[in-house]
């Protein structure tokens, strides 16, 4: 049997509810993320359910995608992240199989594809 566990997360980011500073979409460290790193994104809702997981060869314009882009699969759930995961992973097969595994292991609330347990 494999045995994979969860990746920490590098960067985690949270939504501020008014934002003072300079912010994308409410988020104030989103400068965080890294640009040109790959690696998996997780979104969270309020009550710490995980909504989304994505992966990405670019992390931070991929994750911004998600909140422009009138094809995401969080459309129309946008405001409902309040926290995003990042974890760098640099290997494409390894952003794939943890992607696949957290989407299943903790149930990944919009995620559509690579689901196996519905």
């Amino acid at each position: 049997m494999i045995n994979i566990t969860i990746p920490t997360p590098n960067v985690s980011i949270t939504k501020q509810d008014d934002p003072e500073l300079s912010n994308i979409y409410g988020f104030t460290d989103f400068h965080l993320i890294p640009r040109d790193k790959g690696g998996i994104f997780m979104f969270y809702n309020n009550n710490e359910e995980l909504l989304f997981v994505g992966k990405a060869r670019k992390l931070r314009p991929r994750i911004k995608k998600h909140f422009e882009d009138t094809v995401s699969a969080i459309k129309m759930h946008r405001d409902e992240v309040s926290k995003i995961d990042v974890c760098i992973i640099e290997e494409p097969v390894n952003r794939e199989i943890y992607e696949t595994y957290i989407i299943n292991e903790l149930k990944a609330k919009y995620n559509v594809d690579k689901v196996f347990f519905k």
